[in-house]
């Protein structure tokens, strides 16, 4: 298979959560029939994405005209809960789209393998390892996602401070933002914890700055030791960060979609681990605070040996459903909505860093440029690396750390048994 592409700072391409689409209409869907091809997915409902999905229709239209092509638009927290439905009953959806990571993974099962229907596309995507089980593709990358540290250049000038000049240290993090908060008001973190998603971003934005090299490498790799002072560090920054009084009032009633990012796009806080795809990305936060003072810094050095790198993987991505009655037609409509100019839309409508290496984005301003010129020495995202059941173990024991009513080593020691577990 493709391993990471390295894009030239010239390419680019952003999405979502894993959970970051905003929720369309409830609507369960139906099998496709004789002639047409079904897709479930919380991005065909969206405005922004609607020039993409138009993109990706045409292109497979050429090829199919007699196919209809019918998009579903699931509400995205009830999506995986509506596909293990239908995976439990073996029909539904013939194409299903899918966060990069644990919830691809733990429902490869019910998806055919591509890396030979897709053959052909993988030089041009990159993405790949987050749709990938056990050696074998189960989903083509739409986008890249990532977790990049946003700061607001304008709140840094207004403290007096350089603004092309971000912390290095978490020491000097801390002073800056003291700095900030004392000139302008604004907190230091916009944070929402109220899905558990904040500690997500919060482990790949953060972590970076405190994991060595090989300890982070292991951690990707599956070989995970839940209490190594590193690992232990990354959660005790999360408790003190709150105890500092570094995040809004609060975290654990504040939603991160779509409150979280509001508070950035208000300037109401001066730095926030958002996306690199588009919902709480580049594009949206310029379109509030003004392109030129969207910053992008790495992760603070918190512990020594860490050496920071963008954490990214793929993003979203579409796969095709193993009761599907033609595997290569689903397959084909898959290569559609990964086709360059659907991508070229979804980039240009969106802001999405789109998977295919060979879209030129080199226009799309300073802080795209600058995650852009960080992909080729980037790293997969350590939350990206875990089951599903421990991500939303993390989440609950999260807010039980900001709670007061768990301790670190009390929570690392469950999340230790899960990850074995799973």
């Amino acid at each position: 298979m493709k391993r990471r592409a390295l894009w030239s700072t010239a390419l680019i391409a952003p999405l979502a959560l894993y959970g970051c689409g905003s929720a369309a209409a409830p609507d369960s869907g139906s099998e496709g029939g004789d002639g047409t091809l079904v897709v479930w997915d919380w991005k065909s409902g969206d405005a922004t994405a609607a020039s993409y999905i138009e993109a990706a229709k045409a292109d497979f239209a050429e090829r199919h005209p007699d196919v209809e092509v019918e998009f579903v638009a699931q509400p995205f927290d009830q999506y995986y809960n509506l596909l293990g439905t239908a995976i439990q009953s073996g029909e539904g959806p013939d194409v299903m789209l899918f966060n990069g990571g644990g919830q691809l993974r733990d429902r490869a099962d019910a998806l055919l393998p591509l890396d030979d229907l897709l053959a052909e596309d993988m030089d041009r995507l990159a993405g790949w390892e987050a749709f990938t089980a056990d050696g074998q593709v189960y989903a083509a990358p739409v986008t890249l996602q990532g977790h990049p540290l946003y700061y607001n250049k304008a709140l840094y000038e207004e403290a007096g401070l350089d603004p092309e000049a971000p912390a290095a240290t978490w020491e000097e993090f801390l002073a800056d933002c003291a700095a900030i908060t004392e000139a302008t008001g604004a907190d230091c973190f916009a944070m929402g914890n109220k899905e558990g998603y904040g500690i997500q971003f919060f482990l790949s934005g953060i972590g970076p700055g405190v994991l060595s090299p090989e300890e982070y490498d292991a951690w990707i790799a599956g070989d995970r030791d839940w209490t190594s002072p590193g690992v232990r560090r990354v959660f005790e920054l999360w408790v003190e960060a709150e105890q500092a009084g570094l995040n809004n009032d609060g975290v654990n009633s504040t939603a991160m979609f779509n409150d979280e990012f509001a508070l950035f796009d208000a300037g109401e806080a001066a730095h926030v681990v958002g996306l690199m795809s588009d919902v709480g990305h580049w594009k949206e936060f310029g379109e509030f605070i003004g392109a030129e003072n969207v910053g992008v810094m790495p992760a603070p050095v918190a512990a020594a040996g860490a050496a920071p790198a963008l954490p990214y993987d793929g993003g979203i991505g579409y796969g095709v459903a193993e009761w599907t009655a033609d595997p290569e037609l689903a397959a084909d409509l898959v290569r559609s909505l990964t086709s360059t100019a659907a991508l070229e839309a979804f980039y240009a409508d969106a802001g999405a860093i789109a998977a295919d290496t060979t879209i030129d984005a080199s226009g799309a301003g300073p802080a795209a440029a600058a995650i852009v010129a960080q992909i080729p020495t980037g790293k997969p995202a350590l939350h990206v690396a875990l089951s599903a059941e421990t991500l939303e173990l993390m989440g609950r024991l999260s807010q039980e750390l900001l709670s007061g009513s768990t301790t670190v080593d009390e929570a690392l020691g469950e999340l230790a048994a899960s990850d074995q577990a799973s």
